[in-house]
């Protein structure tokens, strides 16, 4: 076959052609010019990147797009909500001057007999036959939009708490755009996890788990999701980083991803390459409100064991030590005598807990729990939280620089926990003639009205007290987990505790709202 040549935008002409009538043009003495042959397209035999065209083909069907409605509360015709008195507009009586100023407002500046044709219509327009301000009690408006995934062929579908907790309707949307309503099976605050159930009988595409242990960092990931409302997104990345704390709650255990995720991802999944959930999207960092590659997913052994009590019983019970602990310093375990900085420090049993009927007292460190060495704080609210409610388990502490075991029976963690207050400090009141200072902690000390502890009076510009946080107002309770009722009892404390060759004095300091525990070094001064 012969090559064909583009010698003009309209006609191809094959090399036989062309050679005869460069033949005519040389018996008439006429230059020729030849077009060159076109070279074959250039392709490079080097290994392909990988493709996550078939994982992806694979999972899409199971995730899908979660949006929530809410029952309205009452508004005005005009667009905005009026209360007097924990009474809305339409609970006052037709006589009250309030209601007849709202009622002249509404006709003459966007009430029902203020508007127009063309109002009506550009509220249907821009936000739907209602406009805003314009529903009426007992209808839904939506409130969110987020992502899930189906865990079952019966329709049981994983997204997060914070996506549905202020809902009271729930539609699914399918990948292929169809709509289905759910029920809300249950939701845990704590891990930010809820579970939804599709009604209509039939059979859904579903994904498992993954075994979250062998997720290494550096490892690919892809996400699904449904980021501001544009549904079956996908992006990828690799895990950053694992086990990370972001202050979100007490059993904080987040792999981090720098897969692009953003508003409307949360309660979306997490894949591995074999199409198995690695975690749940659930927060991202991100000054802006958009992606800067840093979000944070639960893990999925964290995602199956809440799961699976949600759907068993709608909540999650978790076993309850009744502590507030703290996390063991390297100066706090050398005034202890700990030969390393772990574990978790009790700074006070709560009342009438599991904890203190056992005996555990303030300054306790926790360091195992059934012979499983406690790492941290975090570690040790996770493994409490994995016994059932009335297991007994024992509980190693340190103490007077020995360990023992105590035996605890866990009760059930309450529904909702009060959340800690940041601390106020007390307004100290003016030094009496009792103060007395310690110069190698810089603080001034004066003993308490109460006789239990010594008031801080001032604390010492660039000391360590100041560098620990310590501020006038503060009560020291103990030091070495002795009680202290003067100065004296500091200074013999501190004494015997420099003869044992501590470098560090365990304090136990408490204000207004909470009490807890300083290293300050004996060497100071």
């Amino acid at each position: 076959m012969s090559k064909t040549f583009r010698i003009s935008p309209k006609r191809l002409l094959t090399t036989t052609a062309i050679a005869g009538m460069a033949a005519a043009m040389l018996a008439t003495g006429m230059p020729v010019t030849t077009a060159p042959a076109l070279a074959d397209a250039v392709r490079v035999e080097a290994p392909q990147a990988p493709s996550f065209a078939d994982v992806v083909a694979g999972v899409s069907p199971a995730v899908v797009s979660v949006r929530v409605q809410a029952e309205v509360k009452p508004v005005s015709d005009s667009g905005f909500n009026f209360e007097f008195n924990g009474k809305g507009l339409e609970d006052l009586p037709d006589d009250n001057p309030m209601k007849r100023f709202f009622d002249q407002f509404n006709k003459g500046f966007g009430g029902p007999e203020g508007r127009g044709r063309d109002h009506d219509r550009r509220a249907e327009r821009d936000h739907g036959p209602k406009g805003p301000g314009m529903d009426r009690p007992g209808r839904v408006r939506p409130v969110s939009q987020g992502s899930g995934f189906f865990i079952s062929e019966d329709g049981y579908l994983v997204t997060n708490n914070h996506v549905v907790e202020d809902g009271s309707a729930f539609t699914v949307i399918m990948d292929d755009g169809t709509e289905l309503d759910a029920k809300l099976i249950g939701r845990d605050s704590r891990t930010d996890l809820a579970v939804l159930k599709v009604e209509e009988a039939r059979k859904f595409t579903y994904v498992g788990f993954a075994d979250d242990k062998s997720v290494r960092v550096g490892d690919w990931v892809v996400a699904v999701g449904n980021p501001f409302g544009l549904g079956g997104s996908v992006t990828a990345g690799i895990v950053s980083a694992r086990g990370r704390d972001i202050g979100a709650g007490p059993y904080d255990d987040f792999i981090q991803v720098d897969a692009a995720v953003n508003r409307g991802n949360s309660g979306g999944p997490t894949f591995n390459l074999n199409g198995e959930v690695i975690g749940v999207n659930t927060a991202i960092f991100s000054p802006s409100g958009g992606n800067v590659g840093i979000a944070f997913a639960i893990p999925a052994s964290t995602v199956k064991a809440v799961v699976q009590d949600l759907v068993k019983s709608g909540s999650v019970e978790r076993g309850w030590l009744g502590v507030q602990i703290q996390p063991v310093t390297k100066d706090i375990a050398e005034s202890l005598g700990l030969a390393e900085a772990t574990g978790a420090l009790v700074t006070a049993p709560q009342d009438d807990a599991p904890a203190a009927k056992a005996g555990i007292k303030a300054g306790d460190v926790v360091t195992a729990v059934n012979g499983d060495t406690v790492k941290d704080p975090r570690d040790l609210a996770k493994r409490i939280a994995a016994f059932n409610p009335g297991e007994s388990v024992d509980v190693t502490v340190w103490r007077d620089g020995k360990s023992s075991d105590v035996k605890v029976d866990l009760g059930s963690l309450p529904a909702e926990m009060a959340a800690a207050t940041p601390d106020q400090p007390a307004e100290p009141d003016a030094p009496a003639a009792a103060d007395t200072t310690l110069d190698r902690f810089g603080l001034t000390v004066t003993p308490a009205e109460d006789g239990n502890g010594l008031v801080i009076t001032d604390v010492a510009t660039d000391s360590a007290a100041e560098d620990r946080g310590l501020q006038a107002g503060d009560v020291i309770l103990a030091v070495n987990n002795e009680e202290v009722k003067d100065a004296k009892d500091v200074v013999r404390i501190i004494t015997a505790a420099a003869k044992d060759g501590r470098k560090a004095a365990l304090f136990q300091v408490e204000n207004e709202n909470r009490s807890r525990f300083v290293a300050l070094p004996i060497d100071q001064g």
